[in-house]
């Protein structure tokens, strides 16, 4: 069976050729039908855990002013504060108290994503292996048993179309702010991910962090409700303290670090990615195992469409785990505060201390050029098939001695680093790399 499992992606990934897309996203599945079933689905994820834990009064959070359930709730969901990055341009839920005197603070770990905003709710997306991204909300009143309550039909207007590839996902946006922090519509705006040019990132972001003569849009307001010709943004360059920006002690701490933007940026993309290949691969199984009942199906040529929709659900992700198209650094970028020491001592690592969270930030954002989404709660869920086409487009990718242009920025000496990682790290994957992957050649 695993011969000619083989044998079968080894075909599709040929046939299929160029009719893999080179956009990231895929919009075939309509997350509401069949085999997904996104509002009918009973959520599996931290945030519906913690709750059940409330609700048996396991887990207590606790209500402190001025911030509320903020502290209490990043510490039950071990969330650092050293994550916190501020917006102030007014593209969120709660875009009435959001301005540039009061910042809206976004705090993350690997699956959860938490929003806070002075005299307001709190906001939270949290990765769920099944759903996608889940969306809730925490009234600020203090009460015994708090609720967080899910929230998701009055998100997916904005968290569940073309901006987030059409599944419930993320989106980090730059825009040209006025002095209120509204969005210039006709002065554009951006979705950044790790290969948005930093020129065009974190309009309507506040920025922290030392980034040389490297340009961007953090901390910059327009002057009315029109864009300028020349954009002269000098003075929100390298900047380490915002106290003269607004009042940062109503805050966890004073800093939105750079390369807690930078992280936040990636991760946001690949989980909308994880989630397509989820949706995808799910509705091919599921189209495939309907078909197959049919009297006198083809049955090759259901599991060849089937294969076919995984490779290309599954090739847009390959492509992000392993920072196809980073944008080069410039200059080196230096944080502020606890975020890269933090995020890069949390585990796992390889019997010589390597790990993928490990930063580089002189040339790319991390020392190894492949994300440490790969053992997150998400992708591990991913259908068995999909894993398999990903490990493999990887573990090929790594061994190859002829990269096309999309992957030329992996190095041998990278190469051969990363596939030591993820053999000591990642057994699911070592397992792949134990086998012949030739026929994975890049589609």
């Amino acid at each position: 069976m695993a011969d000619d499992y083989s044998a079968r992606f080894a075909a599709i990934v040929v046939a299929i050729g160029m009719t893999v897309s080179s956009s990231n996203g895929i919009a075939g599945v309509n997350y509401e039908e069949d085999p997904i079933n996104y509002s009918k689905t009973e959520p599996s994820n931290p945030i519906s855990r913690l709750q059940t834990g409330i609700d048996q009064a396991r887990i207590a959070l606790k209500f402190d002013e001025p911030q509320g359930y903020l502290k209490s709730l990043l510490e039950a969901l071990e969330i650092p504060e050293s994550s916190q990055v501020l917006t102030f341009g007014k593209t969120s839920l709660q875009s009435g108290h959001v301005a540039p005197a009061t910042p809206r603070a976004i705090y993350f770990n690997d699956e959860v994503h938490l929003g806070y905003v002075q005299q307001g709710l709190i906001e939270v997306a949290v990765a769920d292996p099944r759903l996608g991204m889940a969306f809730y909300t925490l009234e600020q009143v203090e009460t015994e048993k708090p609720r967080l309550r899910q929230t998701s039909n009055n998100c997916l207007t904005c968290h569940g179309a073309a901006r987030t590839r059409n599944v419930p996902g993320l989106q980090i946006r730059s825009v040209f702010p006025d002095p209120k922090g509204q969005p210039v519509i006709a002065a554009g705006s951006v979705r950044t991910d790790h290969s948005t040019p930093l020129e065009k990132r974190w309009g309507g972001w506040y920025v922290t962090g030392r980034h040389g003569t490297q340009p961007h849009l953090g901390n910059f307001i327009l002057p009315n409700d029109k864009k300028p010709k020349t954009i002269d943004n000098a003075s929100g360059h390298n900047l380490t303290d915002l106290s003269t920006r607004f009042d940062t002690s109503k805050y966890l701490t004073p800093y939105s670090d750079i390369v807690a933007l930078m992280v936040l940026e990636h991760q946001a993309d690949t989980y909308n990615l994880m989630t397509v290949a989820s949706y995808e691969s799910r509705y091919a199984l599921f189209v495939r195992s309907q078909q197959l009942e049919r009297t006198g199906a083809d049955r090759d040529e259901i599991h060849k469409k089937a294969l076919a929709r995984i490779a290309s659900a599954g090739e847009p992700l390959v492509r992000s785990l392993l920072f196809s198209g980073e944008v080069s650094l410039k200059h080196s970028i230096e944080g502020t505060g606890n975020f890269s020491r933090e995020f890069a001592s949390r585990l796992p690592v390889d019997r010589q201390g390597r790990s993928l969270r490990q930063f580089d930030l002189q040339v790319r954002m991390f020392k190894y050029p492949c994300s440490y989404l790969i053992y997150s709660t998400a992708f591990d869920a991913l259908p068995q098939e999909m894993k398999d086409y990903v490990f493999k487009r990887i573990v090929s990718l790594l061994t190859t001695k002829d990269l096309k242009p999309e992957y030329a920025h992996l190095m041998s000496v990278d190469r051969a680093a990363i596939l030591e990682i993820l053999t000591e790290t990642k057994p699911d994957l070592a397992a792949i790399a134990r086998t012949d992957v030739d026929w994975a050649v890049a589609p």
